[in-house]
């Protein structure tokens, strides 16, 4: 069965675009079949974009689809340098298209199943992990963000509370040693995990 978190969709492709604003800034983004929420930019990201604090540094989207998380990243906070990753090729392609299309000078993108094409360590990392693939992918995103997170990097998650953020939360902290509820909205709680200087 093909998800969005499929390398290669082979959805007949249906082109869309979502016009989004955040903090007077206004991006557009092409979407497509085969992509997750198509049709708007999702309650859990547009949760974490809002919340998110002023970032400054280098910062990873990873699982970015499309991009709105990483690209309203970089258009709200120009000291960063946004790196987005995705599994699927044509996420990847859409996400390149929106950071041209939005005049985004701080972004790139890679193609990379989770973190195997990343080689740098960040400030801060953030995701909106693909739930429905289970916690045998998510997990693993949560283990090995410590070891791609400078000393006092932050993590950042959303994640639907009937979905498991209790569980993940449980499971970020077995990682970083803390795990905290810093959002409750909708259903949805976005966690942040700071990683140790002991780790």
């Amino acid at each position: 069965m093909e998800h969005y978190y499929s390398h290669n969709p082979t959805a007949q492709p249906n082109p869309g675009k979502i016009e989004y604003q955040i903090e007077g800034k206004h991006l557009s983004f092409l979407t497509d079949s085969g992509i997750f929420s198509r049709e708007k930019v999702d309650f859990g990201s547009n949760l974490l974009i809002q919340t998110l604090p002023h970032l400054i540094g280098k910062v990873l989207d990873i699982g970015c689809g499309y991009g709105p998380i990483g690209i309203s990243i970089a258009c709200l906070c120009p000291e960063t340098y946004v790196t987005m990753v995705d599994i699927n090729v044509r996420a990847v392609a859409l996400a390149q298209k929106n950071i041209l299309r939005n005049r985004i000078t701080n972004a790139e993108i890679l193609l990379s199943d989770g973190f195997d094409n990343v080689e740098e360590s960040y400030n801060t990392i953030v995701c909106n992990p693909p739930i429905r693939a289970g916690k045998k992918v998510i997990y693993p995103i949560f283990e090995k963000s410590n070891q791609y997170l400078i000393p006092t990097g932050s993590l950042y998650i959303v994640i639907q509370r009937k979905q498991g953020a209790p569980s993940a939360q449980e499971k970020i902290k077995e990682v970083y040693g803390n795990c905290e509820v810093i959002t409750k909205d909708g259903g949805y709680w976005v966690l942040r995990s700071v990683k140790e200087k002991c780790l």
